[in-house]
């Protein structure tokens, strides 16, 4: 089956990269960021949505289960997953449901995707279902035949659990590019960088400020900035060492301001409204100057222990032990259990085990964790909000699967 329905997703690839893309107006203050060395991505898989934003400066977008569920609720690519049903019926009669709707989901990502591809010229990077994010094997299927479809653009999102830096490491050495996604700190970043090589790691800085703030732990000023400026220059040691090629996305940025406070990082994914806030600005070239240096302060509230935030910047003694030892064992001999093992014996807290019945808990507090909830897992943060995020893409993948399996019992 897989080989039939990949070699009509290639086709469509080879369409959509045969096409001609208008081409967009510049910008000034964006053409200086990229002078500044950061790449510009629009986090959107909404064609519509980013089509007034795009500019030439601009080398990618971004999709995740969120913006993919958000582009098939429109309704717009219902034909395609129709002719997609039929064709994996046909190619698999008497397939069960859940792996037609994996399957059609499968499809219906590599469709979000090339309409962008087509639409822009630009990379794209596609995310995998979630439900393979413990599952390292199966990652790395998915990664293979998603890069299939479109090795000329497509880059690989895998989601940041202990499988996830065994996947990584495993595809990277098929020199596959990796985004690998849901990354909050300094130290989830460095292991990846050392242990996996990924081509991009990420710092979801906007939902930090948010924990903080939504939890009173403070204003929740600076916290995310902190932490990406704390991983990119890590990242910058660690390639003046030789030691990695890993680049770093600063992610889920929700202001306009984030895009001056933070020139000079790697990369930006910038969702469509800070995109449209900093186009509106019509912001000084000449103003903008690189961050990487920057200092930021983080103030936490009158009473609360700040300690709580260090494992988003600090890269500890412990951390460094267990990469040191994961780096020596090479990361493609590795499995998941093995990283949850070196990184109980060194204590670094990079890893809990969580159970059942708190990945639901977290499911029903949404991205943004109640901190006081899961004090007695001795979870760290940056670990908590990985957990989150994984668990916030799980609902957003359900809604889009249900749409889909509506879609195939209409198809008889």
């Amino acid at each position: 089956m897989a080989n039939r329905i990949d070699g009509k997703l290639r086709e469509a690839a080879l369409t959509a990269l045969s096409g001609e893309a208008a081409e967009p107006p510049g910008d000034a203050a964006l053409a200086r960021l990229r002078d500044l060395g950061t790449q510009l991505w629009l986090d959107t898989g909404n064609l519509e949505e980013a089509r007034p934003l795009w500019r030439r400066e601009f080398s990618a977008l971004t999709t995740n289960n969120t913006l993919a569920n958000q582009v098939v609720q429109t309704g717009v690519l219902d034909d395609v997953a129709r002719e997609a049903v039929r064709d994996i019926r046909d190619a698999t009669p008497g397939i069960d449901e859940g792996d037609l709707v994996m399957e059609l989901g499968f499809v219906i990502n590599c469709h979000v995707a090339l309409r962008l591809v087509r639409a822009f010229g630009a990379f794209c990077s596609v995310e995998l279902h979630p439900s393979v994010a413990e599952d390292t094997d199966r990652t790395v299927s998915y990664a293979q035949r998603y890069h299939a479809v479109c090795p000329e653009r497509f880059i690989i999102k895998i989601p940041l659990t202990p499988e996830g830096y065994c996947a990584v490491a495993r595809v990277r050495a098929q020199g596959i590019p990796v985004n690998y996604t849901l990354g909050f700190s300094a130290r989830q970043n460095y292991l990846a960088a050392l242990v996996s090589g990924p081509s991009y790691v990420n710092v979801f800085l906007g939902r930090l400020n948010a924990v903080v703030a939504d939890n009173g732990l403070g204003d929740g000023q600076y916290v995310g900035e902190k932490a990406t400026m704390a991983t990119q220059r890590a990242l910058l040691d660690l390639r003046s060492q030789g030691r990695t090629h890993t680049l770093l996305i600063a992610a889920s940025m929700r202001s306009a301001a984030q895009v001056a406070d933070l020139a000079g990082v790697d990369v930006f994914t910038m969702p469509p409204k800070v995109a449209k806030d900093f186009l509106a600005q019509e912001v000084n070239p000449a103003s903008l100057a690189s961050q990487v240096n920057r200092g930021f302060a983080v103030t936490v509230n009158p009473g609360v222990d700040g300690s709580v935030l260090e494992p988003l910047w600090a890269i500890d003694e412990r951390v460094v032990a267990v990469t040191d030892e994961l780096a020596a064992r090479g990361g493609v001999n590795l499995t998941g259990d093995d990283l949850r093992a070196a990184d109980a014996d060194h204590g670094a807290r990079l890893f809990c085990r969580f159970t059942p019945e708190q990945q639901a808990m977290s499911r029903a507090e949404g991205k943004i964790p109640v901190i006081a909830n899961w004090t007695a897992t001795g979870a760290a943060l940056d670990d908590l909000m990985t957990l989150a995020a994984l668990q916030s893409f799980t609902v957003d993948q359900g809604a889009l699967d249900d749409r889909l399996r509506r879609l195939a019992a209409e198809v008889v």
